[in-house]
């Protein structure tokens, strides 16, 4: 066997692990799953009629079109959330030892970070999904075709990917479990300070610029233009960029410093 299908094989075995761990304690999992619900039926419900009439098209005292803006961004929430999940569970393995046992067996160094990285990507498409079909029981009503839904389904697994490596390096960082779950913990607020709950256009100017510029507002955009058909423009490009540098980025912060890890 060559040493890459030996990294691979590792790997997986490493995926199997945290996927039974998730199962056997699904607390984490659930309230991952439960945060973007949880918004979702709030400013749906709540704060729809209100704030769906200050955007336009929403029906007097009702939230039909709203949902159809808010979606999107929920959508997004869920993928997000998935950040904090890693980062504890990297943190966990690193401080109760065990990762030390992993480093004297015959294992590859890649496999323990691509394990976890994997799963809790797994993890978090599957939270986007029950979110994408509670939108949908809700009112959502994308005009997606099949080609749009798998371009939205693979920004949404980008940007998972992405957000889940930078959030490893984050548990890696983390001399405990609760410091590794706040530490993503501005990725989970951040598209409320983009365009996911009202368009920038109508924040002051300090933060409307901010809304515009910070890495969550194309990605949602993108999102909406391929979910309910509104201008994409730029922000594909801008999106994918940002998916791609986070991506990069987590993964050699990660490495980095699990490597330094090794040495002390």
């Amino acid at each position: 066997m060559s040493t890459l299908t030996y990294a691979v094989s590792d790997s997986v075995t490493m995926l199997r692990r945290n996927l039974k761990h998730a199962l056997r304690y699904p607390s984490m999992t659930v309230s991952v799953v439960a945060m973007p619900l949880l918004m979702l039926l709030l400013f749906n419900y709540v704060f729809g009629g209100a704030l769906g009439s200050g955007i336009g098209g929403a029906p007097a005292g009702g939230s039909t079109a709203y949902i159809d803006y808010i979606a999107p961004g929920m959508i997004l929430m869920a993928a997000t959330s998935g950040s904090v999940a890693v980062a504890v569970s990297v943190c966990v393995d690193m401080t109760e030892g065990i990762v030390n046992r992993f480093r004297t067996m015959a294992i590859s160094r890649a496999a323990f970070l691509t394990g976890h990285v994997v799963g809790t990507v797994l993890q978090t498409l599957f939270s986007i999904a029950l979110v994408v079909g509670a939108a949908l029981l809700m009112g959502f009503r994308p005009a997606a075709t099949p080609v749009e839904w798998l371009a939205a389904a693979g920004l949404l697994a980008l940007l998972s990917l992405a957000l889940t490596w930078v959030s490893a390096a984050m548990g890696l960082m983390a001399k405990t479990p609760e410091t590794a779950s706040n530490l993503p913990m501005p990725f989970t607020f951040l598209p409320f300070l983009g365009s996911a709950i009202v368009p920038p256009e109508s924040m002051p100017t300090g933060l409307r610029w901010f809304a515009e510029y910070q890495p969550f507002t194309p990605v949602i955009e993108t999102l909406r233009g391929l979910l309910t058909g509104t201008e994409i423009g730029g922000s594909g490009l801008a999106a994918l960029a940002w998916c791609v540098g986070l991506t990069l980025a987590g993964y050699l912060w990660a490495r980095k410093v699990f490597d330094r890890s090794a040495q002390r």
